[in-house]
């Protein structure tokens, strides 16, 4: 009598996003069945919003300042970018059929600027593999040995050989990334890191002046000095807007993490802006002191040093009359204006979040310590990344990685089932 071959071991991804899919497709490569739970109607749902704008998928500055970029998860993240580097995932989106360019920035774009075709491709593919998809199931955790998922029909209890768990962070929340998983982690005893807002705005204490007059201005020439990490000084130029509640903006994003930990250390974070970056502190000073005649102070430098608008309320808005008069130490503010940031703002407006499962809390990589068989990928695990395509390509990594941990560990474990 010929022996009935064992069926094949099933894996869930609970998780739509880029994390998890990628997870899915490696795990479908490796010969097992995957199954993708999504808390939402369509899965993708956070990566077709971030594409609106112009999909940033990865950037192509060389491998070791790109690594760098991820800050103190470096070398963690290395892990990663080593099976699925900028140039490789170029080349997975290249053989969707989807083109992709460089722009001026370094930031390498579909050839279209849209996510949803890219999505489209990958999910054809995926189906393709055998995989399977789960709309409308959030995970509640687990009972027993099992996955407990609320369905429009109930519960459903889900049985898996091995669980990959991709939730996203806590940013976004409409579109699934709500946190909702850290309580059913910290339960379980995974350690996790509290989730932190990332690439986000901050708040100041604006006067009604400044809000009724300049709410929604952009900064187009302005320069930014802020303590890093390491409490050195650093600057970088770019473009930010003012709102009621704050600043944010590209350049307000890429100085986020740092301000953000000093806030969280001293109460508030001084950056420090430079109004006019193309002029040296010499030629300002030379300005501010020629002689004005009859005109206005606030004339002079508009017509010498081009002030005006939401430069010349910031002036006013952050130095006191004494210093504002005083030709010297308004030179040196034209150069160095000190801006107190007083709170990031909330993480469900933030693009991404910090925080999460600690690395210390994983094994065979990507594998939670407490709870064997159940590995994690993606934004809920503790690193952060710049926009510019460093996050989105992490995320892939991170995906791909567990989906191996997981193939591997399966080779390895007696299966349940």
């Amino acid at each position: 009598m010929s022996q009935q071959p064992s069926p094949p071991q099933r894996v869930a991804v609970i998780g739509g996003g880029p994390a998890g899919l990628m997870a899915a497709e490696t795990l479908a490569a490796g010969g097992v069945q995957v199954d993708v739970y999504d808390a939402m109607p369509s899965v993708g749902r956070k990566f077709l919003l971030a594409g609106k704008g112009g999909m940033n998928i990865t950037h192509s500055e060389a491998l070791p300042a790109f690594r760098a970029r991820y800050r103190a998860r470096e070398s963690e993240v290395a892990r990663w970018l080593d099976g699925f580097d900028p140039q490789q995932v170029r080349d997975w989106i290249h053989g969707l059929g989807i083109e992709t360019f460089v722009g001026t920035s370094g930031r390498v774009f579909p050839l279209e600027m849209k996510a949803a075709p890219l999505l489209r491709a990958w999910l054809h593919r995926l189906r393709e593999a055998g995989v399977r998809f789960h709309q409308r199931h959030r995970w509640l955790g687990w009972q027993g040995d099992k996955l407990r998922m609320a369905t429009p029909d109930g519960e459903l209890l889900v049985d898996a050989d091995a669980t990959v768990l991709a939730l996203g962070g806590a940013s976004w929340a409409r579109l699934g990334s709500d946190g909702a998983w850290v309580p059913l982690l910290n339960e379980r005893g995974v350690d996790v890191a509290p989730l932190v807002p990332s690439n986000c705005g901050f708040d100041v204490d604006w006067s009604a002046h400044m809000v009724d007059k300049h709410a929604g201005a952009p900064l187009s020439t302005v320069a930014v000095s802020w303590f890093d990490h390491e409490n050195v000084l650093q600057r970088r130029q770019g473009q930010f807007v003012v709102t009621a509640s704050g600043v944010e903006g590209s350049l307000i994003y890429a100085i986020s993490a740092p301000v953000r930990d000093r806030i969280a250390n001293e109460g508030s974070a001084t950056i420090w802006l430079d109004l006019l970056p193309d002029l040296d502190a010499q030629r300002v000073l030379d300005e501010v002191m020629r002689p004005r005649g009859s005109r206005s102070l606030s004339s002079h430098l508009q017509g010498r040093l081009g002030i005006k608008g939401v430069k010349a309320a910031l002036l006013h808005e952050c130095l006191g009359k004494d210093e504002y008069s005083d030709p010297e130490t308004l030179a040196r503010a034209l150069k160095a204006l000190p801006l107190v940031l007083t709170r990031p703002r909330p993480i469900d407006e933030a693009i991404s979040s910090a925080g999460g499962v600690r690395f210390d809390s994983l094994e065979h990589g990507s594998m939670l310590r407490a709870l064997p068989g159940v590995f994690v990928a993606g934004e809920m695990i503790d690193w952060e990344a710049p926009t510019g395509g460093y996050l989105l390509t992490a995320c892939f990594g991170s995906g791909r990685a567990a989906g191996r941990d997981v193939l591997a560990w399966l080779n390895d474990a007696t299966p349940r089932r």
